[in-house]
């Protein structure tokens, strides 16, 4: 999403990237954090390590800062604004805690000194910055419970052109296998516990570094596969995972997609800016599901 807090004054030297989430827990409560260098109270955030993807990023600096693990849910918009002579950007998304949400045990430290749940009612007039505070408001906005359900397109895979066997067992080349370990830490931020995939080998070979990491098992569903497609079929996979309140990965190919996008129901607007230009290899449609309706989408790639 882009800012709508744009800043001025700024040179044109690449914007400082961060990324930080708004965590909520039952009761209406927020989870805030005070930095001892600029006495300011915020919300949990940190600047992207080299490399590092957005909504890994957000989710290992609550970590860092607070001790708590989140799950990520809608985004929010962007923060722009300006630090010295340069642009920083903060991307944010709404946050649920797995686990404890207990930080009575956190160890103050020179750059977090308190962490605090904070009643929304109160959390606006602690909050340090006018810009944290519309940010708050955006996430109230969006805070109810949600589920991911990701439609993935495999990475990239060895051309059709130059193979000979069963299309099948076309492979990933070693820049698919790069972006599939890439794609670990992103899947995680959304807490995906299911994974279901066509059983052609570039889709199994996308997901397999996730599921070696958390320990799930690869479901293969021949009706992902370009061979076997169906409305129906497909239809019945997409139902079953938005009606399930669990995250999930839908790995399948590009010619299937539109089939998955019928599915799904997107509005025509929904549509139109959620998947076009259409999913690269290794890019990601993250949607944030609310009793079988989507409620907001992402999109994401690798590289």
């Amino acid at each position: 999403m882009a800012s709508t807090r744009p800043a001025a004054g700024t040179t044109n030297r690449p914007p400082i990237l961060a990324a930080g989430v708004v965590v909520f827990r039952p009761g209406r409560q927020v989870l805030l954090v005070h930095r001892p260098k600029y006495d300011d109270w915020s919300f949990p955030k940190g600047k992207l390590e080299r490399g590092e993807h957005r909504t890994a990023a957000a989710v290992r600096e609550v970590a860092e800062e607070t001790g708590v693990h989140v799950r990520l849910g809608p985004p929010l918009p962007d923060q722009g604004y300006r630090v010295g002579d340069r642009l920083k950007v903060v991307h944010y998304w709404v946050g649920r805690v797995v686990g404890t949400d207990d930080v009575s045990c956190y160890r103050p430290n020179a750059e977090v000194d308190a962490v605090r749940w904070v009643p929304v009612d109160e959390a606006a007039d602690l909050l340090t910055y006018p810009y944290d505070r519309v940010t708050l408001d955006e996430a109230l906005a969006v805070r109810r419970r949600t589920h991911a359900v990701v439609v993935l397109r495999h990475a990239v895979a060895r051309a059709r052109s130059g193979w000979s066997g069963d299309d099948r067992l076309r492979p990933l080349l070693k820049t698919g296998m790069v972006q599939a370990d890439r794609l670990v830490p992103l899947l995680a931020a959304y807490d995906v516990s299911r994974v279901v995939s066509s059983p052609s080998i570039r889709c199994m070979q996308t997901v397999e570094p996730y599921v070696a990491t958390t320990g799930y098992e690869i479901e293969s569903r021949r009706r992902l596969t370009e061979e076997d497609a169906s409305a129906k079929g497909i239809g019945a996979i997409v139902e079953e995972l938005m009606s399930e309140e669990q995250g999930a990965v839908l790995c399948t190919h590009r010619p299937v997609l539109p089939i998955v996008y019928d599915a799904i129901g997107l509005s025509q607007r929904q549509r139109s800016s959620a998947v076009e230009p259409p999913l690269e290899p290794a890019e990601a449609i993250v949607l944030h599901v609310r009793k079988g309706r989507v409620v907001a989408f992402e999109r994401h790639h690798i590289g």
